[in-house]
């Protein structure tokens, strides 16, 4: 008896060290969920600079719904993405279409036929790309940093990826800060987007005052499924 209950003992350890080592590695492909009627609700604040003491701020909504799917050329599904715009979210008209997929462990986003790499799987510190491998010109260095803590709503999620796409301020002629946040099972939460350029005049150069460029932060205040 007690031999039995030996062995059943020594299997039962065994089997469990066995499915640990086994257990998978997250890759990180929840940080951006792609199933039809998924949507994200964003609160916007705008401020587009036209020139020198001359700007406009506005603060609205941004409604991103999955419309539907399709197959591509490589055999990769493809997920369509509608975005609305509204004042008040209830009033919401269509602005614009765009798709994002998977290809591997890279996330595309394809915006007015110009295809972007987001994200690159697993989310691990210090990992860079050129989210513009797809595109004629250009390069554009993502990387992603620390991962963070991020406080939404009263809540604090640990379970953050932070990517950097840029920042640079040379002080004399030009700014452009840009990131974005993701959550797991959720996508993204925060998009910030700071690109404009300084008077470059005799008069003001290295005064820091904007001639034109955009500020735009997003930030998620809903998401489910409908």
């Amino acid at each position: 008896m007690k031999k039995i209950l030996l062995f059943s003992f020594l299997t039962l350890f065994l089997c469990s060290c066995d499915r640990e080592i086994e257990e998978p590695v997250p890759l990180g492909f929840e940080y951006q969920p792609l199933e039809i009627g998924l949507f994200w609700i964003y609160e916007v604040d705008q401020t587009i600079y036209f020139g020198e003491n001359d700007s406009e701020f506005s603060s609205f909504f941004y409604r991103d719904v999955i419309r539907s799917f399709f197959l591509n050329e490589e055999g990769e599904s493809v997920f369509v993405f509608d975005r609305y715009k509204a004042e008040d979210q209830s009033s919401w008209e269509k602005e614009s279409s765009f798709t994002r997929h998977y290809r591997g462990f890279a996330l595309l986003e394809n915006q007015e036929n110009q295809i972007s790499v987001n994200l690159v799987l697993p989310p691990n510190e210090g990992t860079f790309w050129d989210s513009k491998i797809y595109q004629v010109e250009g390069e554009d260095e993502f990387k992603y940093v620390s991962s963070i803590s991020f406080e939404q709503g009263g809540l604090v999620d640990p379970a953050l990826i932070r990517v950097l796409q840029n920042e640079e301020d040379d002080e004399i002629t030009f700014r452009d800060n840009r990131y974005e946040i993701y959550s797991q099972n959720i996508g993204l939460v925060e998009k910030y987007f700071e690109v404009v350029t300084y008077c470059s005049r005799n008069d003001c150069l290295g005064d820091q005052l904007i001639n034109s460029g955009e500020i735009t932060l997003m930030k998620l205040i809903e998401h489910g499924s409908e």
